[in-house]
């Protein structure tokens, strides 16, 4: 969601801008630190999380069926899935203090959000985290924005993954891929199209603003916690956090 984001399949169909939630900034506005698992903290005088959007044209749906996900969306269509998983363990093990004492010394790969630039940088998980992690300027360019992302090592983080339960719906002739990242304000991924899958925030929000004719504009939304977007084969979407936002999506490639 990172992965995730706003959606629109090449030809006519519609783009979809999201902007994704978390219970700390829905149920818990106004806990404390605690309710963002810790990284919401902001130094002195630093930038506050970009405005928030609610819009949402997307449909929800809490009581779906393999079939009717088949038939209605799986080929054709974004979808909000709701209470298929219960991802609340997950979600402790992926606060900033569990995540640092147990991956803190783990190398992670940066990678700039521009599919052409291929930057790559290697560092630890926590300088990563304690000297990067910061508000980006959601204005420049893809290629100057690095950050955590993807690039995951599966065998290092088994440990995490193993705790995640994914959505339960497949497509024929598919398997699950795990895309893993913890990203600051303001960064993002410009328009790009790929694979279906599923898209899942644990902390932060996610939102895009693109430029476009009002005939162009994309559909909007805002997804709370605990709810998983699903988007098609080949939707063009972006996404830019609107907090420091660790997400997870599931491809099926």
């Amino acid at each position: 969601m990172p992965r995730g984001g706003g959606l629109m399949a090449p030809g006519a169909r519609p783009l979809l801008l999201l902007a994704v939630w978390t219970l700390a900034a829905l149920a818990q506005r106004g806990a404390g630190e605690a309710g963002a698992g810790g990284w919401q903290q902001r130094e002195p005088g630093a930038p506050a999380a970009l405005v928030e959007e609610q819009r949402c044209a997307v449909e929800r749906r809490a009581d779906l069926s393999y079939a009717e996900f088949v038939q209605h969306y799986a080929f054709s269509r974004p979808v909000i899935l709701q209470g298929l998983t219960d991802n609340s363990r997950f979600r402790a093990l992926c606060s900033r203090e569990r995540l640092l004492a147990s991956f803190g010394d783990s190398v992670v790969r940066l990678s700039t959000a521009n599919t052409y630039s291929y930057r790559k940088v290697d560092l630890p998980f926590q300088e990563y985290v304690e000297h990067l992690l910061h508000p980006q300027d959601p204005t420049s360019l893809g290629n100057d924005t690095l950050y955590f992302f993807g690039d995951n090592n599966f065998s290092e983080w088994a440990s995490l993954f193993e705790h995640y339960s994914p959505p339960p719906f497949r497509l024929l002739g598919t398997t699950a891929a795990y895309s893993f990242g913890v990203a600051g304000a303001g960064s993002g991924v410009p328009f790009h199209w790929h694979g279906p899958g599923f898209s899942e925030v644990i902390y932060g929000r996610k939102d895009i603003y693109p430029t476009l004719a009002p005939s162009a504009k994309p559909l909007e939304c805002t997804v709370q916690a605990g709810e998983v977007l699903y988007f098609p084969d080949r939707w063009w979407h972006a996404t830019l956090n609107l907090d420091t936002s660790v997400f997870i999506s599931t491809f099926l490639n």
